[in-house]
């Protein structure tokens, strides 16, 4: 399942990157890209995974790197 969301307060591309790196090591995830440029995320789950829980995980990895930037759907 392909899911693409919007993100706020995304400040550098270098952070984008870091975020894409960290969310493609969960194991829900088969791939993930994080566009500084226009600010969305694309994830594509893996087959069977809730997407909710994933999400959560996901977020986590985001605050790591950007505390400030929020993920919305």
């Amino acid at each position: 399942m392909k899911k693409v969301y919007r993100l706020r307060d995304l400040d550098c591309a270098n952070c984008a990157a870091k975020m894409e790196n960290a969310i493609n090591k969960l194991p829900q995830v088969e791939s993930a890209v994080v566009s500084f440029l226009t600010q969305k995320m694309t994830v594509t789950y893996a087959e069977g995974v809730d997407e909710k829980e994933a999400l959560q995980q996901i977020k986590k990895c985001i605050r790591k790197v950007e505390p400030d930037c929020e993920v919305l759907a």
